[in-house]
């Protein structure tokens, strides 16, 4: 396992030379090559080939040149390589050597709980089973979450792996037998340009990119450990009660996990506490959802606001409209989304952090909580969006309101 930081050369030596290099020393052996995409484990391929057919002679051996692809090649000697995106499949070859090089794209798949899984069942499904008896694994990444391949692979596995880190600034122990604080590549940045870097991108990100040490993510938006279940819990008929939407946008993904359509049921007591007393979530064709929404209102009572997001355009005011038609008798709310998920989520995180958010005990509570602690990086957002509406609108309408002077306006 290779840690080192960005644009310090490891893929140029690990993923370019060594691979070479390893032909010369296993003429008859197969390697698989994977990266975070196809196009990017396709250019280490380009350039392996090209090393090789460039330098045939001093090596023994050049590329054989009868269907070869960047995808998928084989030496005159025996040897063949395969480039492949995470999680692309992998036909009928078993390899001596796995080389994984950068297997996160972005932060936001690092940060992804989802994308992390994604990534880990991959390796365990798809490249342990593919390893010849002795096979080998390198792991060459910047790392970026400590749940990361390679931290999944040090905590489930240490006795495997040889680890190299080297941090962008030297630390104690350093495997380079640099001096602490010393950089890695002086000639390429100075320890001084270094520490400006740090202090632009903030300090967790440099212990993750940089030292290679990253730290679990204190500023998640959401302190959900502050959230308490409450058992039993009895709705206060004095506290204003609302009904906040989140419409799917379509009823199929392509992905196979399409959004949900949430409705949150929030009430705020004259003591300024919150109480998520129920969460509905459909995923159904929009009869479905226009007939839970109908239903829903039914059970909650004519007491209960309900508030619908509006999409711009004509077709969303038509929605809009007939969505009221239908909740005759309701008092019913509409407005349109502006700013960010984040903006229109920040407002409830300080009363999260106060322990003034509570959950009325019920089977949606875990789904609710995962959610809130992978926000904004998770795979879903529609029961944060449905609480950021709730909340907002719950807030305003405890604003207080101006006393004027109407001795003032007269004059």
């Amino acid at each position: 396992m290779v840690l080192m930081p960005p644009g310090s050369a490891k893929s140029t030596y690990a993923s370019v030379i060594f691979p070479a290099w390893w032909f010369t020393k296993y003429p008859n052996s197969s390697i698989i090559a994977a990266s975070h995409s196809a196009s990017l484990a396709q250019n280490f391929s380009r350039k392996v080939k090209t090393l090789i057919d460039s330098h045939g002679s001093p090596l023994g051996f050049t590329t054989a040149r009868a269907a070869n692809t960047a995808a998928h090649w084989r030496t005159t000697s025996g040897g063949e390589y395969l480039a492949l995106g995470v999680r692309g499949a992998i036909a009928g070859l078993r390899a001596d050597l796995v080389i994984i090089d950068d297997p996160v794209k972005c932060l936001a798949d690092a940060e992804s709980p989802r994308q992390r899984n994604h990534i880990w069942e991959w390796y365990k499904s798809d490249i342990i089973p593919r390893l010849k008896p002795k096979g080998k694994v390198l792991l060459i990444m910047t790392r970026w979450h400590p749940e990361d391949l390679g931290g999944q692979l040090i905590d489930n596995a240490p006795q495997d792996w040889r680890v190299l880190r080297l941090p962008a600034l030297a630390e104690h122990n350093d495997p380079l037998g640099r001096s602490i604080g010393e950089p890695l590549w002086p000639n390429w940045e100075s320890g001084a340009e270094l520490l400006k870097k740090r202090d632009l991108i903030g300090s967790r990100a440099w212990a993750s990119l940089y030292q290679q040490s990253p730290v679990p993510t204190l500023s998640q938006l959401f302190l959900t450990e502050r959230i308490s279940i409450a058992d039993g819990m009895n709705i206060d008929p004095t506290g204003s009660t609302i009904r906040a939407w989140d419409l799917a946008a379509t009823f199929s993904a392509r992905n196979g996990d399409p959004d949900w359509t949430v409705g949150l049921k929030l009430q705020c007591s004259p003591d300024n506490k919150y109480f998520v007393l129920d969460i509905v979530r459909i995923r159904g064709t929009p009869s479905q959802v226009e007939e839970t929404i109908k239903q829903t209102a039914q059970t909650d009572g004519r007491h209960v606001k309900i508030s619908l997001p509006e999409d711009p355009g004509q077709a969303g005011k038509s929605q809009i409209a007939y969505l009221t038609r239908q909740l005759a008798g309701f008092h019913v709310h509409s407005s349109r989304e502006t700013g960010s998920k984040e903006t229109r989520a920040m407002p409830v995180a300080p009363q999260i952090e106060a322990g003034n958010l509570f959950l009325k005990k019920s089977h949606w509570n875990n789904i609710f909580l995962e959610e809130l602690r992978s926000f904004p990086w998770g795979s879903k957002d529609d029961q944060v969006d449905a609480l950021s509406r709730a909340f907002n609108i719950l807030s305003e309408q405890r604003q207080p309101t101006k006393s004027v002077n109407l001795n003032l306006l007269r004059r």
